[in-house]
């Protein structure tokens, strides 16, 4: 699979740090768009930029940003193992909850062209004063995942399905689990899926590097 979040190795923190200042050169002036006509605080995935960090969302910080990079998507459901390239938005306009969207285009086996559009999702991170953190997330296949989950560490959560809602046209989905990890300033995850022939098993996976934030 192409990536399995894992907390960061031990080093030094000086590293860690100058790694950080060096990236945020890149990213630290850009955020998602913003329409100036709109009420109130717009949304924001740079913490430097708009509204403050709700306190209630200071356990899924390291997740805030726009994010980009490859994976793969592979499962007995699926006809075959593809690439794709996706990227992530996580951002928040100051209130207890993250936004989630994620788009993915779909690559050629050979030089990896982009064929035409993947996956959609979109959904919302809600984090709990007891520390769990309900994942809600909306698929353009027809399919509701509820989610329920906690940090397993600093930078790495764990979500597992608690309900799937499915239209009578939806894909096959009846559980799955997600587990990301922000490894060395990427965002990392895999994703497992069930069906109602498949156990639980591994269908997405990718590493994205930030863009925003």
């Amino acid at each position: 699979m192409t990536a399995t979040p894992n907390e960061p190795q031990r080093g030094s923190g000086d590293a860690a740090v100058a790694a950080a200042a060096e990236r945020a050169k890149l990213t630290a002036h850009r955020n998602v768009p913003e329409f100036e006509d709109l009420p109130g605080p717009g949304d924001t995935a740079n913490l430097r930029l708009g509204p403050s960090l709700n306190d209630a969302c200071l356990a899924l910080l390291p997740m805030v940003g726009v994010w980009r990079g490859e994976g793969e998507a592979s499962h007995p459901s699926l006809d075959e193992t593809y690439r794709f390239i996706q990227q992530v938005t996580i951002a928040h306009d100051g209130r207890p909850f993250l936004t989630y969207e994620s788009r993915a285009w779909r690559l050629t086996g050979e030089g990896g062209e982009v064929v035409g559009p993947a996956f959609r999702e979109t959904g919302f991170f809600r984090p709990q004063p007891d520390d769990t953190i309900e994942l809600l997330i909306l698929h353009e296949t027809g399919v509701a995942e509820m989610f329920f989950g906690k940090p397993t560490a600093q930078t790495t959560w764990q979500f597992g399905t608690d309900a799937v809602l499915r239209t009578p046209t939806s894909e096959d989905v009846s559980a799955a689990s997600r587990l990301y990890g922000v490894v060395e300033g990427a965002l990392a995850y895999v994703e497992e899926r069930a069906t109602s022939e498949h156990e639980l098993q591994p269908r997405l996976s990718a590493k994205l590097d930030r863009v925003v934030g």
